[in-house]
């Protein structure tokens, strides 16, 4: 039996496709007044979780060129996004036909320059602007959430000590 079950993994190992890449916006602002770090989150169309804008390549576009254009597509934001990846995440996209597949999401930050009143899936979605530390608790996926946190964390600057007065 032993042998049979090995036999079996190694057909699905050989049958099973590499994950498909996508890329992904991590959509910031600072607020004016506090200059507090915000993070921007859409709702997925089909099962309204909690994500960020992603979408297949595009040819004849490089892939922060392709984060931007799904930002504006889905969330209606313009910027310019970063050439460097800030890191990636898996996850298991459901197909219309009801096959999920493993896609690899390569995520580029982008901070938000403009909003558009109209855009192509403007209705589609719900947004929402929060702190990065609930971006994190809202997704679904947990290396998603480690790299919001790791962004955050990086882009909020930590308050300087408070030096101690000496009299003389």
């Amino acid at each position: 039996m032993n042998i049979l079950h090995r036999l079996a993994s190694d057909v699905h190992l050989m049958l099973r496709r590499p994950a498909r890449m996508q890329y992904a916006a991590l959509c910031y602002r600072f607020r004016k007044k506090t200059n507090a770090l915000e993070i921007l989150l859409i709702t997925s169309r089909d099962t309204g979780r909690w994500v960020i804008p992603k979408g297949w390549p595009m040819q004849g576009k490089r892939a922060h060129e392709v984060a931007e254009r799904e930002a504006y597509e889905e969330a209606g934001v313009k910027g310019k996004a970063h050439r460097a990846t800030i890191g990636s995440y898996v996850y298991q996209k459901r197909m219309d036909h009801g096959l999920a597949i493993s896609c690899k999401v390569q995520v580029h930050a982008l901070e938000v320059e403009d909003f558009c009143k109209n855009f192509p899936e403007k209705g589609a979605r719900r947004l929402e602007w929060v702190d990065y530390q609930e971006a994190a608790s809202r997704v679904a996926e947990p290396s998603l959430k480690e790299l919001i946190l790791g962004f955050g964390e990086r882009m909020t600057p930590t308050p300087e000590p408070k030096q101690k007065t000496t009299k003389d």
